[in-house]
């Protein structure tokens, strides 16, 4: 039933929800020991997530049929857009049926939820704007092409539109407060999806937009960039001149990019803010990254990518955190980028075909608290085993993670991926006092490799004692020498499986599984949980 209540209902459910929230604090990000953590229900949570296909969640029938699917295959989050056209089909007038439908099927199923607002933009464009917002271009306008031809995507510089989105926005968080404030099914809300100009010339040319461009920048954000001009990216602080002026004067040919960033940031904080008044739950935003060589334009110009961060920093303080959506084949230099900027690591999105390593490498390497690949209800590509390998990553984390979770906070993690056509053959990772240097893994009589892809998770539970989480590496242990000189040895290898409620050895390695005793030996194509004993010995 379409929800329109009355001011007093409306107040009445508002204060409802607010005794529901002050009953348990609502899920936020805090930092412990310079690490940041996503706490729900006061407890640190780690986000095995997978994000839906833009048209999954559209339906209360397919919450029935979707999420207790991929419950079973072992994901703790879900990610699930909520258009603005399906919650506000005619100005003014709600309905959250479908969504609650959803609600309620994760909490059934002992999911949370993690809500993609499509707003005024989806992948840029506005597909998932409300219809009546669509046919009413003289009221909410479109961006335009360098020709001055309207284009399908909204203008950021509407006025209009930002506040109908705002309005959408704050009626969708004043719902979760009021219907989910003690359960804490929904954790997080990310705020439109990877916002930017998508077209020639890098900018909206309506004449608003013209407008704005040739004014001076905004003192405010020349202020910020001031502060901050040590840690800019880059090619920004070398394209910056922040002594005022026109944005082609202070941001030369970023111009066009800063222009929008700042614009995108600006409406962004408006809808944020309108709905952080209702509920306080974590929001952050989400960039389509560019290909190598890519110009801004083609992907969308003035995104919240770490180029142009420190812009949406000063703009949209609101914003808890920003959230690559990886399709690249650089994973890792991605996930360092995005760390590099200040932002805890949540990858929202990325290819289900790497996904099983993918999510080694960020609880691991990046100490992240959580992963999504992208279109977890689809079938995977016939014969993709990395895709059928997430399930059994996502098993060994849920149990591992108390000990993940507290090895975080001390750093005592590290990963890493190794590709076969990765320039390095090998990689080391250094951990407690040892160096675990990885090669792909390979048949030993003919040397060649069993596998494309490789990746391991190391945590350290104590001096000597490692738990390894991985599969398609040789992982070969010396003593770091940066710390002795001594000679490592490898003591114990076991490998475990989850039964009762505990770990248990489901068998101990020796001989030919470890090479003699020299090297851990990883299964070419099953994930593997092993517990590793080392030494080390002075050398004489």
């Amino acid at each position: 039933m379409p929800c329109r209540p009355c001011a007093c209902a409306a107040a009445l459910l508002w204060l409802c929800g607010g005794a529901a929230a002050r009953a348990n604090p609502p899920p936020q990000l805090l930092q412990v020991a310079g690490h940041t953590e996503l706490r729900v229900q006061g407890k640190p949570l780690l986000l095995l997530g997978g994000e839906l296909a833009n048209s999954s969640a559209g339906t209360a029938a397919a919450a029935a049929r979707v999420l207790p699917a991929l419950a079973r295959r072992g994901f703790n989050t879900i990610l699930m857009p909520v258009a603005w056209r399906q919650i506000e089909p005619r100005p003014g007038h709600f309905d959250f049926a479908v969504l609650d439908q959803w609600i309620a099927r994760a909490r059934a199923q002992h999911l949370h939820l993690v809500l993609l607002w499509f707003g005024s933009w989806k992948n840029a464009l506005s597909s998932y704007a409300p219809t009546w917002v669509l046919t009413d271009p003289q009221r909410y306008r479109r961006a335009r092409s360098v020709s001055g031809a309207p284009l399908p995507m909204l203008s950021v510089f509407g006025r209009a539109t930002r506040r109908a989105d705002a309005q959408a926005f704050a009626r969708l968080l004043h719902h979760l407060r009021r219907i989910d404030a003690r359960q804490q099914t929904v954790v997080m809300v990310q705020i439109e999806n990877e916002v930017g100009y998508l077209g020639l010339g890098g900018r909206d040319r309506s004449s608003r937009a013209n407008r704005l461009f040739a004014r001076p920048v905004p003192g405010r954000l020349i202020r910020v960039l001031q502060a901050a001009h040590c840690r800019l990216p880059w090619r920004l602080k070398h394209a910056v001149h922040l002594t005022g002026g026109t944005w082609t004067a202070v941001f030369g040919p970023l111009a066009d990019q800063a222009f929008m960033a700042w614009y995108y940031a600006r409406y962004v904080q408006a809808v944020a803010r309108a709905g952080l008044a209702r509920d306080a739950l974590p929001v952050y935003m989400n960039a389509q990254l560019p290909a190598p060589h890519e110009r801004a334009g083609h992907y969308p110009s003035g995104g919240p990518d770490p180029l142009m961060q420190p812009i949406y920093r000063a703009g949209a303080p609101a914003i808890d955190f920003y959230a690559p959506d990886i399709y690249w084949p650089d994973f890792e230099r991605w996930v360092s980028r995005y760390r590099r900027a200040g932002n805890p690591i949540f990858v929202p999105e990325s290819r289900r075909s790497l996904a099983a390593f993918d999510a080694l490498y960020v609880f691991g390497q990046a100490r992240g608290f959580g992963f999504s690949a992208f279109a977890v209800d689809q079938p995977p590509p016939q014969g993709d085993r990395p895709q059928r390998s997430l399930a059994a990553v996502y098993e060994a984390l849920r149990h591992l993670a108390p000990a993940l979770l507290r090895a975080q906070r001390a750093d005592r993690t590290r990963a890493l991926i190794l590709h076969l056509d990765s320039p390095r053959p090998e990689q080391t990772l250094a951990l407690g006092g040892y160096w675990f240097r990885a090669t792909l893994a390979r048949d030993w009589k003919s040397g060649r490799p069993l596998t494309h892809t490789g990746a391991m998770l190391l945590i350290e539970r104590r001096a000597g004692d490692f738990d390894l989480l991985g599969m398609g590496l040789t992982v070969t242990v010396l003593r770091d020498p940066d710390v002795d000189t001594g000679i490592a040895g490898i003591a114990q290898v076991d490998r475990l499986a989850w039964h009762a409620g505990r770990w248990r050895v489901v068998q101990r390695l020796n001989g030919d599984q470890t090479n003699q005793g020299r090297q851990i030996l990883l299964s070419a194509h099953h994930v593997g949980v092993y517990r590793v004993r080392l030494y080390s010995i002075a050398r004489r």
